[in-house]
């Protein structure tokens, strides 16, 4: 990669604290194994780094072609690409997904328990909207707390879809109640796995493949996909979890990986895999309206539509979200089609109004900004994303690095 910080109007000396700051806070003392960086402004590459290993077992090192889990930041891929199809006029935001999937009509909403401890439901006050399941309003949860839903999800397999398929989750996510009426909160869900299964039903093709054709190969994206062929193996990077003694321990080694073997569930909110060169890529065209090198993928209008906050009323996540699990913060933050977006650099205490970004349960991160025509992103494999705020941090250091 051609780097020219002076071209991107930046400052080489201050983006060279990200190397410092990654080195001596987390690398040295062994907080994450390794990372990978990529500052980028007006369309130059102003700062690129592969710092520590991708697995320090056997001390292999980051290299520029290193494959990382991205695990959530699967979420704006799937996103655009159910977007794509609202452009072909298939659907409408505030048509109803039963429309797809007729399992999904007159929906029940968890009211509460009994006495006696039976689940009461009562009639849902609308059905879901492709709105609300692009926007994680639509009800539903990820399962993984203890509410009398989330052990509904658990009891129903939904945790746990090595054998099954989008077709067969989405009909068994159908039957359970709804967290709450669609439309009223926002939660952190699997909704995303919905919108690729609505990809999957709405263009006839296998989601992998309609990703592959529609999205992958006109972004160049070589290296990103579900399931890491024999041949890439040896760039997977190792998954590390951060233990209660804050010690590392590896939880999906690269020669053992979970991934060397396409899966049967495709999904849309968390299942790929992919370089920092390849989701650089998907960021540029992001921040160039839809489109990158001729290759249109949505239109400016309909990214634009993507971009605007779309909360009930114009909310933020403090005012709608339940639960604290997700890939951001909640203060001054909106939630659009797909990626969170600064909506007050004041209220949320981060510099990039109208920012919009995501990240990965590995605590990788992106953030595209328009207004300074700034990409930042960030790979590592470290579980849980909420240990460190690599977000905050990198963002404060790149920002002050900006020259003009």
């Amino acid at each position: 990669m051609d780097i020219d910080p002076k071209a991107a109007g930046m400052s080489a000396q201050r983006l060279e604290r990200l190397t410092a700051h990654l080195e001596n806070q987390y690398l040295q003392p062994e907080k994450i194994a390794g990372c990978q960086v990529l500052v980028a402004r007006r369309g130059k590459i102003a700062y690129f780094r592969s710092l520590g290993f991708a697995d320090l077992a056997d001390r292999r090192p980051i290299e520029d072609d290193t494959l990382f889990r991205i695990y959530s930041m699967t979420k704006p891929i799937t996103s655009i690409a159910l977007m794509q199809l609202y452009e072909r006029g298939l659907f409408q935001l505030n048509d109803p997904i039963s429309r797809v999937i007729p399992g999904w009509r007159r929906p029940n909403v968890f009211l509460g328990l009994s006495d006696h401890g039976e689940l009461q439901v009562e009639p849902a006050t609308s059905e879901i909207t492709f709105r609300q399941i692009l926007s994680h309003t639509a009800g539903l949860s990820y399962g993984n707390g203890n509410h009398p839903v989330d052990k509904l999800y658990a009891a129903a397999g939904l945790n746990d879809r090595r054998q099954s398929h989008l077709a067969s989750f989405v009909e068994v996510l159908a039957e359970i109640p709804l967290y709450y009426h669609p439309g009223q909160a926002w939660l952190y869900s699997y909704a995303t796995d919905v919108c690729g299964y609505l990809v999957e039903a709405l263009s006839g093709m296998a989601f992998g493949d309609y990703l592959k054709t529609y999205v992958f190969e006109p972004l160049g994206m070589i290296d990103t996909g579900f399931y890491v062929p024999t041949e890439k193996v040896f760039r997977l990077a190792s998954n590390y979890e951060r233990q209660s003694d804050k010690t590392l321990q590896r939880i999906d080694a690269a020669e053992t990986s979970t991934y060397l073997e396409p899966p049967t569930f495709e999904s849309g909110g968390g299942g790929l895999v992919s370089t920092t060169k390849d989701y650089f890529n998907f960021c540029q065209m992001l921040l160039q309206d839809g489109q990158l090198e001729g290759e249109r993928i949505v239109s400016r209008r309909t990214l634009g539509l993507m971009r605007q906050n779309h909360l009930r009323q114009g909310r933020d996540l403090t005012q709608m979200a339940i639960g604290s699990f997700s890939e951001t913060a909640y203060e001054g933050i909106g939630f659009g089609l797909g990626f969170a977006m600064n909506l007050n650099e004041v209220a949320s205490g981060q510099i990039g109004v109208d920012d919009f970004y995501w990240g990965g349960a590995a605590s990788t991160i992106f953030s595209v900004d328009p207004r300074e025509d700034l990409v930042i992103l960030f790979m590592t494999q470290l579980m849980p994303s909420s240990t460190f705020n690599f977000r905050g941090q990198i963002k404060n250091i790149v920002y002050g690095a900006i020259d003009d």
